[in-house]
């Protein structure tokens, strides 16, 4: 049952005129900026003038390295604990994939602030080493302290895309394997990681992806010589007209394009698909007690980094004092007092735009998702492709992006320009967590049949009455789970964030927690506010989900309509 409706081709072409006006808009106008001249002819002497200048090439070659380690060190995380997860038998197996996700919840350049009194020169574990044994590990020194902790915190998406990949393995693959005279490391090199490849790739990609382009981290580190860093102090400091920081934005896009579309055709040259006796999942394997005493240890040390971050923020927001010290000192709430005076705004205005923002995604990714799976309007995958381009898209080039593409743009009704008003940060949230939004609508409206949509036409009811008394309440899952996703993801945005606050009135908290942790000083109420953030996630979370198995459908087509 695929037709046309009239509504449903303006809706689509509507849809199409927004994402090409607040997403494919901006980013030509970041490429056209850095590909021409004063009087708008076609020049490269931009490019060539960046490649001239050494701390171009250096921050160049610093983000190339700082994102193709953290991919290694990630690797080296998160394929020991798929596979000892995925494939061994011992208890907290679902704890320790839970806990492993964690760090995603906290943006990584808010754990980098607490990775720096544990970790640091004069962190807690340097100290306890200096006093026992005399030596420091300056692992947050310059761009190691950037690896480490990007790798602490984006993993988890090698972990995810692994595990999903490793629990779709047919375990004949694997018996056929062992028949032949493979086990162990032997096994897992030569039958298992090769069938998992997708689901690594995948994962990797993103990694590289999201190191190469973060902005927060470096700067809250302050380590100026990579890309991303760059390109915000060249456009916040010389100027929008700056054409070295569009080359940036450039360099950036393709580095990004290129991640992705390196990993579709990796993954696309070399067949990965089973023809197995009936899908069943490899049965999990016991440890013998050394390999559990290996495998607990290492689960151990893991999951105790993961979470140092996490507890260092919670340290910070409940002391007054820690410099200098293994622990804190002075319990105290005073800075919750003083965000909860001088931040509510800023805790108000996230509620708000990341609000707005998942509302608007939900719709539009909703309807994406009707027209692409329910209709047969042609060119309607191109709006899936659109919207995919946000995923490989830098907030910072986006943010760049709108200030050039908007400056000038008046709001209706006498609101101001759109470049100072909150309205530009819905805007920015939505386009840029569109996909996520997308993903769960579509894959909650495949599992809704157009059986039960035919059924309610048959009996009277009209298209719009169908689609919002069947397909809506049945959709209600991935709708709910895809506007958590997009708020979640935005709340935790700060690329776009620093870029399009014009004042602390309209900022965000994200915008306030970098403030802070800008100084000494601020660093308590920094954590305290970091602590709110986080518990706004998680108390989304859970309403989300209760809000989801609340509105699982009970009743039948003919009572709906």
């Amino acid at each position: 049952m695929k037709r046309n409706h009239p509504g449903l081709i303006a809706i689509a072409i509507a849809i199409a005129l927004f994402l090409f006006i607040f997403l494919i808009g901006p980013i030509l106008t970041v490429v056209y900026t850095a590909f021409t001249d004063g009087q708008g002819g076609f020049t490269l002497t931009h490019f060539l003038a960046f490649a001239e200048i050494s701390l171009m090439r250096e921050s160049f070659a610093n983000s190339l390295f700082v994102a193709g380690t953290t991919v290694l060190c990630a690797t080296v995380i998160a394929i020991p604990l798929a596979y000892l997860t995925m494939r061994f038998q011992f208890r907290g197996a679902v704890l320790i994939q839970t806990l492993g996700v964690l760090p995603l919840v906290m943006p990584a350049f808010v754990g980098a602030a607490a990775m720096q009194l544990i970790f640091g020169r004069s962190g807690a574990v340097n100290l306890i080493l200096m006093d026992n044994f005399g030596i420091s590990l300056p692992v947050m020194e310059g761009l190691s302290g950037i690896i480490f902790v990007e790798t602490l915190h984006y993993f988890p998406f090698i972990l995810l895309n692994l595990s999903a990949s490793l629990a779709t393995i047919d375990s004949s693959m694997e018996e056929a394997g062992q028949n032949l005279g493979a086990s162990g490391w032997r096994l897992f090199r030569k039958v298992i990681f090769p069938l998992a490849l997708p689901g690594y790739i995948a994962g990797a990609s993103l990694v590289f992806i999201k190191v190469f382009d973060d902005l927060g981290t470096p700067l809250v580190l302050n380590v100026t010589n990579m890309l991303a860093p760059q390109a915000y102090l060249r456009v916040t400091s010389i100027g929008i007209e700056d054409p070295i920081g569009y080359v940036i934005c450039v360099i950036l896009v393709l580095f990004s394009v290129a991640a992705m579309a390196g990993s579709w055709w990796f993954v696309k040259r070399r067949d990965y698909a089973l023809v197995s006796r009936g899908g069943a999942q490899a049965p999990k394997r016991k440890l013998t007690s050394w390999q559990t005493a290996l495998a607990y240890g290492w689960i151990i040390g893991v999951l105790m980094l993961v979470l140092s971050p996490h507890l260092g923020i919670l340290l910070m927001s409940l002391f007054k004092v820690w410099s200098f010290s293994v622990l804190p000192e002075q319990f105290t709430l005073v800075h919750y007092a003083t965000i909860f005076t001088d931040a509510k705004q800023m805790i108000w205005n996230t509620i708000l735009y990341c609000g707005l923002a998942a509302f608007v995604d939900i719709i539009i990714g909703g309807a994406i998702a009707y027209i692409v799976i329910r209709t047969t309007i042609p060119g309607r995958q191109i709006l899936d492709h659109l919207v995919t381009v946000a995923l490989a898209m830098p907030g910072l080039v986006l943010g760049i992006g709108y200030l050039r593409a908007f400056r000038g743009i008046e709001l209706p009704f006498g609101a101001g320009a759109f470049t100072a008003s909150w309205v530009i940060f819905v805007v920015a949230y939505s386009v840029r967590r569109l996909p996520y939004a997308l993903r769960s609508c579509m894959a909650a409206l495949t599992q809704v049949h157009p059986a039960l949509e035919e059924a309610a036409e048959n009996i009277g009811a009209g298209r719009w009455r169908t689609i919002r008394k069947i397909v809506i309440p049945l959709m209600m899952g991935g709708l709910l789970a895809g506007f958590v996703t997009s708020f979640i993801t935005a709340a935790a945005e700060i690329s776009e964030t620093i870029l399009l606050t014009s004042r602390e009135s309209l900022a965000p908290m994200s915008y306030g927690i970098y403030l802070y942790f800008q100084s000494i000083a601020g660093r308590g109420p920094g954590a305290a506010l970091s602590v709110v953030a986080i518990s706004i996630v998680a108390l989304g979370t859970y309403i989300t989900h209760r809000l989801a198995a609340a509105a699982t459908p009970h009743q039948n087509v003919g009572n709906r309509t």
